[in-house]
């Protein structure tokens, strides 16, 4: 069954938030250091302070009740999903997922021109906002995959279009291999390619240069993974607890992960963690973290893949032709890991050229 959700945060929570903020205990920090040691307090301050005192959650709650917004349940574990249908009745279906620390918010400023040719169907993955939380352990990329292939599968869309970055450049992919029959095709604009010593490729001195970030990666885990990994029960006490915690903790990819031509306007950040403070999600969207499958998926349907220059790693094309059968590569100077934010217009008109490269299937609603 598929029941209609409207967004309404109780006021009573938006209050306990600001009373949280104005009581925040400030650590002391070294003077000069930058951002040596975390994330700099006086910005920090200045996010927190702008959250308390300008920031408007019910503007974002209207401008996000706009659209169509569902819930159902899959596999004992509601999801909520956004659906926006195009006005062109041949339109090719599109499931679109985000990663983390972002939320189906991360596709506000791409569905108008998406939508010009394709449904839309922006669910929320378990654990994730109003998806959220987690009932049981388990919930790894592909179990979520089989979960969007049973969601599209009670929408009516037979043959549909997968669309994914980080979490959800792996889901996209396992999407594409657990449902091949229906998935004509995934686009990543993620995918990390590791090295492979037995790869018979011939490889540029870009690429190179490329594998020298992602070996540094690999050997040193970046905090926030390894702790989400190992530990997101003691890691989701400080960021249920603390609004300032959940705020800098997500705050803090969205500084190093984007492209400093492209930056992320704050109250679009500020939204983003407000989605997670108050739907008490950060524990169980760090699950995800412990419960994905290592290691890459077979994904035997086309694959398009946008490399956004500024962006955690950059694949290598040699590596993942060996993996995936890639019949669309981009490379962009501008953009980082929150494409769809950053370059709505370049993410747009890519995933668009892609899947309009596939041509002939075609899904209409059941």
């Amino acid at each position: 069954m598929i029941t209609p959700f409207r967004i309404d945060i109780p006021q009573a929570d938006l209050d306990d938030l600001g009373d949280r903020l104005s009581r925040t205990r400030w650590p002391d920090e070294l003077p000069g250091v930058g951002w040596d040691y975390g994330f700099p307090r006086k910005r920090l301050q200045e996010l927190a302070e702008r959250w308390r005192d300008s920031y408007d959650w019910r503007a974002y709650e209207d401008r996000l009740n706009e659209f169509d917004h569902f819930t159902t349940e899959i596999d004992g574990q509601t999801i909520h999903f956004m659906h926006v249908r195009s006005s062109n009745p041949d339109a090719l279906p599109l499931i679109l997922t985000h990663g983390w620390p972002g939320s189906f918010l991360e596709f506000l400023d791409v569905i108008e021109p998406l939508s010009r040719e394709h449904h839309l169907v922006i669910p929320s993955i378990p654990g994730y906002g109003f998806s959220g939380p987690t009932t049981e352990p388990g919930w790894g990329t592909t179990r979520i995959a089989r979960a969007w292939a049973e969601l599209m599968d009670r929408l009516g869309y037979r043959r549909y279009g997968a669309q994914g970055g980080d979490f959800g450049a792996g889901i996209s992919l396992a999407l594409g291999a657990v449902a091949a029959e229906s998935v004509v095709g995934v686009h990543v604009n993620y995918l990390p390619t590791r090295p492979d010593p037995d790869a018979d490729v011939a490889l540029t001195e870009s690429d190179e240069a490329r594998l020298v970030t992602v070996r540094h990666m690999m050997a040193n885990r970046p905090p926030y993974q390894a702790l989400q990994a190992a530990t997101p029960q003691t890691i989701g006490y400080a960021l249920t607890d603390s609004p300032v915690a959940q705020l800098a903790w997500i705050a803090e990819r969205f500084a190093h992960w984007t492209d400093p031509a492209t930056p992320v306007d704050d109250d679009r950040i500020l939204t983003d963690v407000s989605l997670y403070w108050l739907t008490a999600t950060a524990a169980s969207s760090a699950r995800l973290h412990h419960d994905t499958e290592r290691g890459s998926v077979r994904c035997p349907v086309p694959v398009g893949v946008a490399v956004f220059g500024h962006d955690i790693t950059l694949s290598i094309r040699p590596l993942a032709q060996r993996l995936y059968d890639i019949r669309h590569w981009s490379e962009f100077d501008r953009g980082g890991h929150f494409a769809a934010m950053e370059v709505p217009d370049l993410f747009a008109a890519d995933v668009g050229e892609f899947f309009g490269s596939l041509g002939a299937d075609r899904c209409l609603a059941g």
